[in-house]
């Protein structure tokens, strides 16, 4: 069986945005048709239109969360807050395992950057981070499915450092 984190470095590596990579690989949770994944996603690549602001892997296991936990309710004061306490350790988690959940700062980057994708070569893939990230937001967000995160996760301590 193919996990997560592997199907979204795989898509990674076919060219994928860092969004898509994370929230398509989980088309099987969220019940979404891959293209409609694809495309909702495309838009968060590149931290968000390579504006280089939070990760788009990041961004990914967001909108995962907002599909399989999020509230409906706006007037639901309790399940909104419960909701963006899961946001935030979702978040926070992901900075634990990697210094930052923005990504500038994982690209060792200033600033925004070029509309325009630069080419998918060996080099690209060998002075990049991304893969890496994207396998470590699937695993993550299966662990968060799986029940077996966030309980723990720093959320009292950290939430001031963000």
């Amino acid at each position: 069986m193919i996990t997560h984190a592997c199907q979204a470095r795989e898509l990674f590596e076919k060219g994928y945005n860092c969004s898509q990579s994370v929230f398509a690989a989980f088309c099987d949770e969220t019940g979404m048709e891959l293209e409609t994944a694809l495309k909702i996603s495309s838009s968060f690549g590149g931290g968000m239109g390579r504006l280089r602001e939070v990760c788009g892997a990041v961004t990914a296991m967001f909108m995962i969360a907002g599909i399989k936990y999020g509230y409906t309710d706006p007037r639901d004061d309790v399940k909104k807050a419960e909701h963006y306490k899961r946001i935030q350790a979702l978040a926070f988690k992901f900075k634990e395992r990697n210094g930052s959940y923005i990504c500038r700062d994982l690209l060792d980057m200033v600033g925004t950057d070029n509309p325009i994708p630069k080419a998918r070569t060996d080099e690209y893939y060998q002075t990049r981070p991304c893969e890496q990230l994207v396998g470590i937001a699937a695993e993550i967000m299966d662990e968060v499915i799986n029940r077996k995160s966030l309980e723990h996760c720093c959320f009292e301590k950290n939430k001031r450092t963000v």
